[in-house]
């Protein structure tokens, strides 16, 4: 395919089709025809190559390919969006509030600094900033913009995954004075523990690194993180916490780094109004690129 010959203009279509996954449902939401939806994701497949759907009698199935098409296709999107606010002079007029919801750490110790950088590139926005651990329903107006550690469950949001969290095993200097530093992971045993009360992914962690322990080996717990990273810093014992978080305490010690946890995906999730709504757009472009920066 010769990329000066592609037709831009079918990605629009291409995208309501893996978001609605049918051809009436697409149409619709483009105020289109079934038959123009269907002529559009056949010439797309035609100039790629590739199959993008299959078929089936409940709708489109996307293909592997598809799926994999889907973030540069909505990159192609937002730069055709931004293209058109700043031909119109939209960006000029962006203002009004935006509602973002957080895990607690993440709005407590991260979101402060970048919505300080915000508020300089974006002055006439507000932000309702809601501190949260419960995944909001963005569907029920509950959040205009949500970061979260899990993708939405809901066809009709938009979700992009914008960086990762990484994790490890730290203490203060304090307890390591008065306990020792463990050399390996069987040496946990003899040290005291901050572990989480009724969230069970520490102990099922625990497990898969071959070391089950009951929630009594936890000397300290609660599934409040912002209390669970003062416990930490406090000296209570050893805890697991976000490398971007013992980052600001000098008096924390990174422990076993041969402890290789699985580090944690931040995904951006946005109403499908971010088509419309120049203030969530650039709220939401300004978040992509800075939150992945500060953690």
């Amino acid at each position: 395919m010769n990329p000066l010959d592609f037709d831009w203009r079918l990605i629009r279509s291409f995208l309501a089709a893996l978001d609605h996954r049918s051809l009436l449902g697409a149409a619709r939401a483009l105020g289109s025809t079934q038959p123009t939806l269907g002529r559009h994701i056949a010439e797309l497949e035609s100039q790629l190559g590739v199959v993008l759907f299959e078929r089936t009698g409940r709708g489109l199935l996307p293909t592997e390919i598809a799926h994999r098409l889907a973030e540069p296709a909505r990159a192609m999107e937002g730069g055709a969006l931004q293209l058109g606010r700043s031909v119109s002079g939209a960006q000029q007029a962006v203002s009004g509030s935006v509602r973002i919801t957080a895990s607690a750490t993440v709005a407590c110790f991260v979101m402060p600094a970048v919505l300080a950088q915000m508020r300089l590139a974006l002055p006439d926005i507000q932000i309702d900033l809601v501190a949260s651990n419960a995944v909001s329903n963005l569907l029920r107006r509950e959040a205009d913009i949500a970061l979260r550690m899990v993708p939405p469950d809901q066809a009709s949001l938009i979700a992009k995954r914008i960086g990762k969290v990484t994790l490890g095993a730290y203490a203060h200097r304090d307890y390591l004075r008065r306990r020792g530093t463990p050399k390996q992971l069987a040496d946990l045993v003899n040290h005291e523990l901050i572990g989480h009360d009724r969230d069970e992914a520490m102990l099922r962690g625990f497990a898969q690194f071959g070391f089950p322990v009951e929630r009594e080996a936890f000397a300290f717990r609660t599934d409040d993180l912002v209390a669970y990273w003062e416990a930490v810093r406090a000296g209570l014992g050893i805890g697991f916490v976000a490398d971007y978080l013992a980052r600001t305490d000098n008096r924390l010690v990174a422990l076993l780094p041969m402890l290789k946890i699985p580090p944690l995906p931040i995904w951006l999730t946005v109403h499908r109004e971010i088509r419309t709504s120049p203030r969530i757009r650039a709220v939401y472009d300004f978040l992509a690129d800075a939150v992945p920066r500060a953690i």
